[in-house]
């Protein structure tokens, strides 16, 4: 009989990690409004350098925080690696103006395309989820506020190359 109870028990567990790994990651913005009073007046860390465009990518999530997302622009080649961040990190890095494919890679290949012009700053945020070996990834364009708030309130990733 206590072999069965502390199967539940492992049962019990089990599923009450699993709750709390999904309730990290899915952490409540503030409103609009707080954030942009947070970030008025707040100046980002790198600007884009002349002729081209600067990319930040964003990880606010904690789950699965210590996994790399290792981030790279246009293809999968290791000389194309901008950086990784793992959860509660960002990254930024410059592009030549024009398409450009952005990709993290996780258990899976996720990618966002941008066009860009020189002179502008672009968010991209990493979202995790749970995978079958380790976290999965997706990404998507965000907005200003948003990309500034986490800029502001997240720890800096892995740079490895500033241009692409």
């Amino acid at each position: 009989m206590s072999r069965s109870i502390f199967s539940v028990n492992r049962l019990q567990f089990a599923g009450l990690l699993t709750v709390l790994l999904v309730l990290q990651g899915c952490a409540t913005l503030p409103s609009r409004q707080v954030m942009q009073s947070e970030t008025q007046g707040f100046v980002l860390p790198k600007t884009p350098e002349s002729g081209r465009a600067m990319v930040y990518v964003v990880r606010p999530s904690g789950l699965g925080g210590l996994v790399r997302f290792n981030v790279y622009v246009d293809d999968q080649k290791p000389e194309s690696e901008m950086g990784y961040t793992r959860g509660g990190q960002y990254i930024f890095f410059n592009v030549k103006p024009g398409t450009r494919k952005i990709q993290s890679l996780a258990e899976n290949w996720s990618e966002w395309i941008i066009d860009v012009k020189a002179g502008e700053i672009v968010f991209i945020q990493q979202e995790p989820s749970i995978g079958l070996i380790m976290a999965r990834n997706s990404i998507f364009k965000i907005d200003e506020i948003q990309g500034k708030y986490h800029v502001k309130t997240l720890q800096l990733g892995t740079i490895l190359r500033m241009e692409k």
